[in-house]
């Protein structure tokens, strides 16, 4: 039990470990976001190229089937779309920026039109969430192709941050419960004399 628990705590301490990494680039990136807007579509480009990659081999292990050249499109899409991106990543960035500007737009416009409509009991808290949706989409679509250049890069840094933040908690909470059930180790690897005593005591 101890030797699972110290286990468990190292486990944990190198989870905690890897979100301080990913709050430190959060950080980062929220300083350097061109860098960050230019990273977060290479790395997009990357994974539609290697999942279009795997898409194309296990469809070719698969032929024969009646999906077969269904998943064979669809990876070539993929893989074309990663090629595209990684090779033109300033212009792929403005074209999604172009994209997420639509996207605040429509859902804010959406909210907005189903809360007056409907009134449900959330009706204050979804004209605020439609109306900061339409004012995002705006503010981006007003300053774009300019705007490409910061704002992937500010959800990308911001979605680390907050990844960062949530594995620390989870590391050092999952160490502080292993503290708690699994009991102390001595310097030799043995439970100690004190857990030994309650043991001792439960079992009178």
């Amino acid at each position: 039990m101890a030797r699972r628990g110290k286990k468990l705590r190292r486990g944990f301490g190198w989870l905690a470990a890897l979100g301080i990494l990913l709050v430190i680039a959060g950080v980062v990136g929220l300083v350097y976001t061109g860098l960050a807007t230019l990273t977060s579509m290479l790395l997009f480009g990357w994974l539609l190229l290697i999942g279009g990659v795997v898409g194309l081999l296990q469809a070719i292990g698969s032929r024969g089937t009646s999906s077969f050249w269904l998943a064979v499109v669809v990876a070539a899409l993929n893989i074309a779309a990663g090629v595209v991106v990684i090779r033109h990543p300033e212009g792929s960035a403005e074209a999604l920026t172009m994209f997420a500007a639509l996207l605040f737009l429509t859902g804010g416009l959406f909210r907005l039109v189903g809360g007056l409509v409907v009134r449900g009991p959330q009706f204050g808290w979804t004209l605020v969430q439609g109306a900061f949706g339409l004012l995002l989409g705006l503010l981006v679509l007003f300053d774009w192709p300019d705007s490409s250049r910061y704002v992937l890069g500010v959800f990308f840094s911001l979605a680390l941050l907050f990844d960062g933040l949530g594995l620390i908690a989870m590391g050092v909470g999952g160490r502080r419960i292993v503290g708690m059930v699994a009991p102390p180790t001595s310097a030799t690897g043995t439970p100690s004399e004190s857990s030994e005593s309650v043991q001792d005591q439960s079992n009178n």
